[in-house]
């Protein structure tokens, strides 16, 4: 399809003013160099590093998948804390995201369900884990609460979003007729949101199943557990096999999620 004969393309320009343009990308350059110089690397212990990273590889080849009984434990743990953590972060992440939705609810309660959605969205999974491991104690309990609280911060951001990007003549015709604030979302918010709440609880769920993987690596239940205990016996090969399974699990969820999206949308 040719474009119309009046139309002209133009290179957007990254900032109009040169002075600013090139000062911007001098600027940046500047910083680079000195962040780089301010760092402190070891150089000695990084080219002691390549070999042992040689030695780590060539003795994760050929891959040990004889101890199948861990492995299988490891696994089916790492799942079962994806989807517990997955469907109870979601419920959670419901009542989240309609306290944070400006405007269904008066400002003080969206102040509050924003504040909760930023606390839970504030740290990375693996340091929640390590305050969950340090208030719980290792196992599983501690990936189900740390990725629960990934969820909510997560989930409950992109649903109150929603919320707020509704069709509000919706909402007030049902108010119209009489109904209350529950009724409301029943019946105007929930049936508007839907679509998106079930695309957010597969693609959270995939999420979950790779963060599972990795909150066991500070004691927090799963596979993770089983290749951090691995890696620290220089059992490589064994550490390899993991890997390699790991790849295939999130492969695996991968396919799965997109064939439920493609199948929903």
């Amino acid at each position: 399809m040719s474009a119309p004969a009046h139309y002209q393309w133009r290179r957007v320009p990254f900032i109009r003013n040169p002075l600013l343009r090139y000062g911007f990308i001098i600027a940046v350059i500047a910083y680079l160099v000195w962040a780089i110089s301010t760092l402190d690397f070891n150089w000695a212990r990084i080219s002691e590093g390549v070999t042992r990273a040689g030695r780590i590889f060539g003795g994760g080849f050929p891959p040990d998948f004889s101890r199948r009984s861990l492995i299988i434990t490891g696994f089916v743990e790492s799942i079962q804390i994806a989807l517990i953590s997955t469907l109870i972060g979601v419920l959670l992440s419901i009542p989240a995201a309609i306290l944070s939705a400006r405007n269904i609810v008066p400002r003080v309660v969206y102040l509050v369900g924003r504040a909760i959605v930023i606390v839970a969205r504030s740290f990375h999974p693996v340091i929640i884990a390590i305050i969950f491991v340090k208030a719980v104690g290792f196992g599983p309990l501690a990936g189900i609460l740390t990725l629960i609280v990934a969820t909510v911060g997560f989930v409950g951001k992109l649903l109150a979003e929603a919320i707020e990007e509704i069709d509000y003549g919706q909402v007030e015709a049902i108010q119209a007729t009489g109904a209350g604030y529950f009724k409301t979302l029943f019946y105007a918010v929930f049936p508007q949101i839907m679509p998106r709440q079930i695309g957010l609880t597969i693609y959270q769920m995939d999420i979950n199943l790779r963060a599972s993987t990795v909150v066991g690596i500070v004691g927090a239940g799963g596979i993770g557990g089983t290749l951090m205990n691995s890696f620290q016996r220089y059992d490589y090969d064994f550490s390899f096999a993991i890997l390699i399974l790991i790849i295939g699990l999130v492969i695996v969820g991968e396919w799965i999620s997109g064939r439920l999206r493609r199948n929903l949308s």
